[in-house]
């Protein structure tokens, strides 16, 4: 294919991104084409000529991008590439490059807020002030809720990269102990590692930072939540679908984790029947719509990279490739 002096860059759902973030347009001669959103049966007609496509949340897979003859290269404006067919891009020649690192103090944060909103039930307790109930009580307080410092309690991290790390660094500031998961069913991985199932009984905290792949769906589940000795609360900032939804109800009613603080679900968004939006029914449940990443900060970084992402693989020097 012969490289084209002004290529066509099509931006499949920039609506993903808050209008008041700056997209900066490529340092380099081309045509532009956005949308603010597509569906599944507008891919393929509005990739047919591109040369570079951008997309967030939009699924690419082997029978559109066999349609893209023009297409070379394909920008995923977040962390996670399974929305791109990457076999099918490999067999066709075609980069596709991710974004990294940008949310190492966002989504740490955005932890932090749920482990410190669960462990001290500041949700249940501004309901009930809300509610009338300090008025009745003729009190400087009451203990309706539980209240638990953080301060000796051991912090379980599932994933070591650079959110787990962020993790455990602030983990630390707040006077826990980090452990570290090994891989689920992998052995031998050396002392700054603790075995699966011992984070799984010694954590007073479990949180999630691995991305979603057939060996981490459902990782946590049934078994899982049977071995958690002391009732932890569990925190889920990463993907839906590491742990068992299903399970996570039962455990939750079995008394067997304190609370659940989940950014994610298996459905985004979930339907009033999905059993995530069940569980907000329970004081100890917070659920998030997915805005773990999305301080501005972060996401401004993530609109830098891409744009980056995107000269420096027309420059030739490609970078951040998953393919």
């Amino acid at each position: 294919m012969s490289r084209p002096e002004k290529p066509l860059i099509v931006f499949l759902d920039r609506e993903t991104l808050p209008d008041d973030i700056c997209v900066p347009a490529p340092g380099f001669d081309h045509e532009l084409k956005v949308y603010a959103a597509t569906s599944a049966d507008q891919v393929a007609e509005r990739i047919a000529g591109a040369h570079i496509v951008v997309t967030n949340k939009v699924p690419l897979r082997a029978d559109v991008i066999a349609r893209a003859p023009n297409l070379s290269f394909i920008a995923i404006a977040a962390t996670g590439y399974d929305i791109a067919d990457v076999e099918a891009c490999r067999v066709a020649g075609i980069k596709v490059s991710n974004i990294r690192n940008y949310a190492a103090n966002t989504v740490p944060e955005h932890t932090f807020a749920l482990i410190l909103a669960l462990r001290r039930s500041l949700i249940p307790y501004r309901a009930s002030v809300a509610s009338g109930r300090w008025i009745e009580t003729n009190q400087f307080s009451y203990f309706d809720y539980p209240v638990h410092d953080l301060s000796g309690s051991v912090l379980g991290i599932i994933g070591d990269g650079v959110i787990g790390q962020a993790v455990a660094t602030i983990g630390r500031a707040f006077g826990m102990t980090p452990l570290f998961s090994a891989y689920k069913g992998v052995e031998g991985m050396g002392p700054l590692y603790t075995p699966f199932e011992e984070v799984l009984r010694r954590s007073d905290v479990l949180t999630l930072h691995a991305p979603l792949m057939p060996s981490t769906r459902n990782m946590v589940g049934r078994a899982e939540f049977a071995l958690m000795e002391r009732r932890p609360l569990i925190i889920n900032t990463a993907r839906g679908g590491l742990v068992d939804e299903e399970a996570l109800a039962e455990a939750l009613e079995a008394g067997q984790v304190a609370g659940a603080g989940f950014d994610v679900a298996t459905v985004e968004p979930p339907p009033r029947a999905h059993v995530m939006m069940r569980l907000l029914e329970r004081e100890n449940v917070i659920l998030t719509p997915h805005v773990a990443w999305s301080s501005r900060e972060a996401i401004q970084s993530l609109a830098n990279q891409l744009v980056e992402n995107i000269e420096m693989f027309w420059a030739g020097t490609p970078r951040n490739l998953v393919t």
